[in-house]
């Protein structure tokens, strides 16, 4: 007998089972209900809104876009690295090379190609990282198509602090116009069916923050 259960509903049955089961009162991006307020910090870090986004003009910049609900709604990777402890580290690598940063968020989309792609056209270099928040991140070059990338960082559960640290790092070399070697990955192949069921949920928590008719929106990342 042919098994009539789809690849779909698979999942959504697993994603459904996990929910049930996570504790309703618990305030972090891995399992956490979806609240209609906001974090007003995450650890020693604020964010805070400043107006439309616009194209930098300094050729000695990466733009890093935040997911919608990074560092608001989500305030920490799939495996529980604190949000603020990310943008630290990823601040690191680009300062570290000598390269300005500038933050933006996207609200049009939760897809970290199209959120990668975005920062990249908005930098001055053409140079910009997109972050979801659970912790799947992007180099993008502007000249690229939006499925095209320079680096691609997909299972998340495989990204610690050094590799954020790493990413800024290339992302402010591409920005320079070097070819730096790509930062290396972990390859676990347990790690997909592992965290599949609560990278699901993630995903769907942050798409429910996507509003398709928001242009970008610059912010201002204080560390106290």
């Amino acid at each position: 007998m042919v098994n009539s259960v789809s690849n779909e509903e698979l999942i959504e049955s697993i994603v459904q089972k996990v929910l049930s089961q996570l504790p309703a009162n618990t305030n972090n991006s891995s399992a956490s209900s979806n609240s209609d307020s906001p974090a007003a910090k995450v650890g020693n870090m604020k964010i805070e809104e400043v107006g439309p986004a616009e194209k930098g003009k300094r050729s000695d910049e990466v733009v890093i876009a935040l997911a919608p609900a990074f560092g608001l709604y989500q305030t920490e990777t799939i495996i529980g690295i604190p949000h603020n402890e990310v943008l630290r580290e990823i601040m690191a690598g680009i300062e570290e090379e000598g390269i300005a940063v500038r933050f933006i968020r996207v609200l049009n989309t939760s897809d970290v190609a199209f959120i990668a792609h975005a920062a990249a056209k908005l930098s001055g270099s053409g140079v910009g990282i997109g972050i979801q928040s659970k912790g799947t991140t992007v180099i993008h070059q502007k000249d690229l198509e939006p499925l095209n990338n320079l680096e691609l960082f997909s299972q998340a559960p495989l990204i610690d602090k050094k590799t954020f640290r790493a990413i800024g790092k290339n992302a402010a070399k591409y920005a320079k116009g070097e070819s730096p070697d790509p930062v290396p990955v972990v390859n676990d192949q347990m790690a997909r069916p592992k965290y599949q069921a609560k990278a699901a949920i993630l995903h769907i928590k942050e798409t429910q923050h996507v509003n398709r008719a928001a242009k970008p929106i610059a912010l201002k990342v204080i560390f106290e």
